[in-house]
């Protein structure tokens, strides 16, 4: 009886390119985006109780996924130091420059930054688009400074006093500004003029004396700009900075939200613009500064990082 036509087999070699095709296919849909960390005051990119718990934590539960943790110097002594006393311009051009020369990030990459990290990496997402930053999550980040020092984290109580010394006496003078990282997001609601005047970094990044169109286009190109507000919050006043609000000018009692600023309403940022694309996400713990359990964390910030 007559089969029909018989089919030739398919080529062996040709179905073993076929499966390598599939199984490259297959790991490429699954690579995770990168995941850039900046530390806050007082600490350095590897220490076992906080960056370095947290870069473990995220590789486990995104397997996979390249995390780096900036240290900005050549070791985490340095790094702990520049928090303090490092220009904030020059430390977010040595990062950029890391950043950039990072072969695992030129596809694009997530940022996330606890406390005045969260700031940094604001700025360069304003300065450095290259490689693209894709979403930046804000952990308590002081995004309209901070005006005052309640209880100042870090090993030494003396650096912490001399900090507010400084703070109080002159925040505003050159050799404060240059070098102190504190002085640089110091914002006093009640010398507005000042603080626009000498602000070397958060005045600039935040558009007070001039728009820059290139920050506000760079920043507008996040897919997600997420903050997130420590409602038993210790270390930052105001906290709703950590929302990107401040005090209201002239005072130092009633503030005001991102959206009745006027940085807000003149959409010196673009944050309006991304605030009605639903790019801003607000989220709070209940925690103080900067704590927060795994399980918060695995349910609130992961998702924007899968």
């Amino acid at each position: 009886t007559s089969r029909g036509p018989v089919k030739p087999p398919m080529d062996s070699g040709l179905f073993v390119g076929f499966l390598l095709l599939l199984s490259i296919a297959a790991r490429g849909s699954s690579v995770s985006t990168p995941l850039v960390l900046w530390h806050g005051m007082g600490d350095n990119c590897c220490n076992p109780l906080s960056m370095g718990s947290i870069k473990k934590m995220v590789e486990e539960e995104v397997p996979g996924i390249y995390v780096l943790s900036l240290m900005i110097g050549k070791n985490v002594v340095q790094d702990t130091e520049n928090s303090f006393f490092m220009d904030v311009n020059e430390q977010v051009a040595f990062a950029c420059d890391k950043l950039g020369q990072d072969p695992k990030l030129k596809a694009g990459y997530n940022a996330m930054g606890f406390s005045q990290g969260a700031q940094f990496l604001r700025a360069v997402a304003q300065r450095c688009p290259y490689p693209p930053m894709n979403t930046l999550i804000s952990v308590g980040g002081q995004h309209q400074g901070v005006y005052g020092l309640p209880r100042c984290p870090g090993e030494s109580s003396y650096i912490c006093d001399w900090i507010r010394k400084k703070l109080n006496s002159g925040a505003y003078t050159d050799a404060v500004q240059k070098h102190l990282v504190q002085a640089q997001y110091w914002h006093d609601p009640l010398n507005d003029d000042l603080y626009i005047q000498h602000s070397l970094f958060l005045a600039d990044i935040n558009q007070e004396r001039v728009v820059n169109d290139t920050y506000k286009k760079n920043l507008m190109s996040l897919k997600k700009f997420v903050m997130v507000k420590f409602l038993q919050d210790s270390v930052v006043d105001p906290v709703v900075s950590e929302w990107f609000g401040f005090f209201k000018t002239g005072q130092a009692e009633k503030a005001e939200t991102l959206q009745e600023s006027t940085l807000y309403k003149e959409d010196r940022l673009g944050l309006a613009e991304m605030d009605k694309a639903g790019k801003l996400v607000f989220l709070a713990s209940e925690g103080d500064h900067l704590q927060f359990s795994r399980a918060w964390f695995n349910a609130t910030l992961l998702p924007y990082l899968r």
